[in-house]
This record gives C-alpha cells, structure tokens and sequence, in this order.
C-alpha cells in the first residue's frame, strides 16, 4: 500500500483526491483482490461516523454496506458501486494506469470511468453531508461491492441472495453507466439516464452434418453448410425489429432535442426502425446502438469444429451471445425466434441467463435525477436510455428495487468517456467529477 492510502481522510470530500486513491488500488478481476480498497473506503466512511458492515463470501473480496441516517421521511434510497476493474494486460497506455496521474485537467487511471471515478462523486457527496450535520430526507445506504466485472458471484449477487434484510424498504438504487454519453453528432450535452438494461442469454448452437471426404460436395446436410445459414440468418445482429415503450420514449425525446439532420434521422428510425435508411449518415457506432435498442440481438463469438482440412465435420459448435430486449420476453420465445430465423436443425443449449429486469418505470424518481441534471446544467438534455450492456442492476430487482444508472458528468463535446470503457488511457475530466458530486450531494438532501 503507498504511504497516500494509509491516510484516508486526508481528502474527506474531494471526489477527484478520493478518486485518484481509489485508482491506485490495483483491483484488476481476475483475480480482483479488492479487500485493501474496500476497507479504505470502509475507514474512510467510519472516521465521517456513518455505520459500516462488512460481508464477504471469500475473505480477500470484501463488500462494504454503509448507512447515513436520515430523517424517516421518504424510503431508504441505494447508491451501489464496484471496484473491481478489468485488466490491462496486452494494452498500450500512455501513462500508469494505476498511477492516479492528473493531466491537462483530467485524472488518469484504469476505473476512472467504470467505476471508480463514479464512486468518488457518491463518496464525495456522503461525506459532505456527514461533515456538515445534514441528515438526508431518508436513509442512505452505500453497497461497495466487488467482482462486477466477472459475473458478481461474491459481490452484488452474494448480498441480494445471502443479505437480502440489508435492502429492506428500498425502492430506488442508483449505480453505473448513464453520463457517459452518447455522440449522436456531438450536437448536443446529452446526460442519459439508464431506465433499464437488456439481459444476456448466451447459447451454444450445435449443427450436425454428413462427415465424409472433403473432395466431395457436402450439400445441404453438412455442417458447414448449415453454420453458413446460422450466420447468415444473424448477420443483421438481431432477430427482427421491436419497439419496447422506454426505447419509443428514448427515440422521441432525443429527436426532440438533436439538431438537424441528427434529430430527423433519430425520427425516421423512431417511424421505421426496420427501414436500413433511416439512420443513413450517421456515426457507425451511434447507429449501431441504436439498431441494437429495438430487436433481441445474437452475435456469434466462439465456433467450435472440424478435425482435418480433408475431413467434412460431423459437428459445429457455434457460441452465441444473445441480449433480450428489457420487460416480459422469456428465454423460450428467444430460442423460438432464433430457430424459426435460421431455418435449420440444430440443438440450442443455453450458457447463461441473466435476470430478467423488470419493464421501466419513468416515474417521480426518474423525474428528479432528470431536473437535477436539467438544474445543474441548463444547456444539457436528460433523457432516458436503454442499454445494451449489464451490471450489477440486473440482480437489485429481486428485492422490488426500481434501478437507475446515474453518472452526472459535465463533459465537452468533443470528448467520449463512452469510448474510453475497458480501454487504455482511461481517464475522466476533474470537472466531471466535481459536476458528478455535486449532483450526488443534490439529489441526497432531498430525494423522493
């Protein structure tokens, strides 16, 4: 441990000192080994004279549970973060990714975005309020969590599974993502809310064909043959076309907001979202997202097969990653869609299932992580997103939880923090995290 992370009150509620400290724990899942920057954390929060827990499944990959007290007039509000963070092993960065390094107005380091930095602005905020007596409407409780990055088996999913009494009477959380925009032609401060995310279904797709000499035509009975028609059926991404009430609501607010001719691609798409036109010259990695939002998508990713070049195979093994479109879609209607598309005999197993998250509610909370954003920077444009991606959100709705991810940036628009995710020279602007506190410190004075 550095002689700066034996002194955890040295910055008490600066979120770019506390994030710089949080950087420089090497956390990296696998293996994770997040326990010396979770009790830094936890040591942090107990010299502020908030209550602390600490649960683990395995020893050496602690979470931390604390509480501010409130006043008892609105539920328990729930604010959970990660620290485990993915490699960078086999990455080309420009400066220590574990160095904390502030450059030219930004910190430097591997979890300045996701999700340390995120964690500071909640860290910030509590400690604010700690340090000046100031209780919030309702209890604050912080989960600290570890192993996101991996599938949260010793962290989010050991405490809703293990210590769900932890969350009883909350009906909101907050976590990650959201904040880091999107480009949609940087015309525009986009400040996403995400309302909710799509599941991961992962299935292995096996296809049986006619071995023999591979001097000979294989036909329609090989293997080959019939892995041609499985990729050929999801080469598009998805599985047809579906417009979900909180994508609808997304498409409509963001046509609202662009300029043109962004706001009116965003419209045609909204009109026609099977129409391969309608999102015509916009940024590949927008449109991409976009086309992503309004079918059930299946992307092949590992293939399995063959035992010689002369040899026909017997067996294919196709791995596929499919992600559901958020609300009432079950996992036999996925694999009932993905058959009938690619049209041939083949056995699906399924690898993983993700939880299955709740349709949105764009409710009264919703409304006021909105208005803050809207107060906070009146130039910026809330609005709610769907994302493709999971975290630790998808397990919190076990226990009646409605989750949000809510990360308040003031961002210039010529930057992407989006593209900066799991990549090297990860690095947030010191504006954005102040941006991020004091939106965090807003909303819990007095959330609903």
């Amino acid at each position: 441990m550095s002689a700066d992370t034996k002194h955890p009150t040295a910055f008490p509620s600066d979120p770019v000192g506390i994030a710089q400290r949080l950087i420089r724990f090497e956390t990296v899942n696998p293996p994770g080994a997040e326990a010396a920057c979770v009790h830094w954390v936890r040591d942090l929060l107990d010299a502020a004279g908030l209550d602390t827990r600490l649960l683990a499944k395995d020893p050496a990959r602690p979470n931390l549970i604390a509480r501010l007290p409130g006043r008892g007039l609105v539920p328990p509000l729930l604010l959970h973060a990660h620290v485990d963070v993915v490699p960078v092993a086999g990455q080309d960065w420009t400066r220590d990714p574990f160095g904390g390094d502030v450059v030219d107005g930004e910190l430097w380091g591997r979890g300045a975005v996701d999700m340390k930095g995120h964690l500071a602005m909640m860290l910030a905020a509590l400690l604010r309020l700690a340090a000046a007596g100031t209780p919030p409407a309702g209890d604050v409780i912080l989960a600290v969590v570890a192993d996101e990055e991996a599938g949260s088996a010793t962290g989010a999913r050991f405490l809703v599974e293990e210590h769900p009494g932890l969350f009883a009477g909350v009906r909101h959380a907050i976590g990650e993502d959201g904040g880091a925009e999107l480009g949609l032609g940087r015309q525009a401060r986009l400040h996403p809310v995400v309302v909710a995310e799509k599941r991961a279904v992962w299935v292995r797709a096996t296809l049986y064909g006619t071995p023999g000499h591979a001097s000979r035509a294989a036909g329609p009975t090989g293997a080959a043959h019939k892995l041609q028609r499985l990729l050929t059926a999801i080469d598009g991404g998805g599985l047809g076309t579906l417009m979900t009430p909180a994508v609808d609501r997304m498409l409509q607010e963001l046509a609202a907001a662009l300029p043109q001719p962004f706001g009116g691609r965003v419209a045609a798409f909204r009109a026609d979202p099977g129409d391969p036109a309608a999102l015509a010259g916009m940024d590949e990695t927008d449109a991409r997202y976009l086309r992503s939002l309004v079918q059930h998508t299946v992307n092949a990713t590992v293939v399995h097969g063959g035992t010689a070049t002369n040899v026909l195979p017997a067996r294919i093994d196709v791995e596929l990653d499919g992600r559901l479109l958020p609300g009432d879609f079950g996992r036999e209607d996925f694999l009932r869609q993905l058959r009938e598309r690619v049209g041939c005999d083949m056995d699906l197993e399924v690898l993983v299932e993700g939880d299955k998250m709740p349709a949105p509610r764009l409710d009264g909370f919703y409304e006021r992580l909105a208005g803050i954003l809207k107060a906070k920077d009146p130039e910026g444009v809330p609005f709610p997103m769907v994302t493709t991606a999971s975290t630790d959100a998808r397990l919190f709705p076990r226990l009646g939880i409605q989750c949000y991810g809510w990360f308040p940036l003031l961002h210039d628009l010529d930057r992407s923090y989006r593209g900066r995710l799991h990549c090297p020279d990860e690095r947030i602007a010191v504006g954005a995290l102040e941006f991020g506190a004091d939106c965090f410190h807003e909303l819990l004075i007095g959330h609903d």
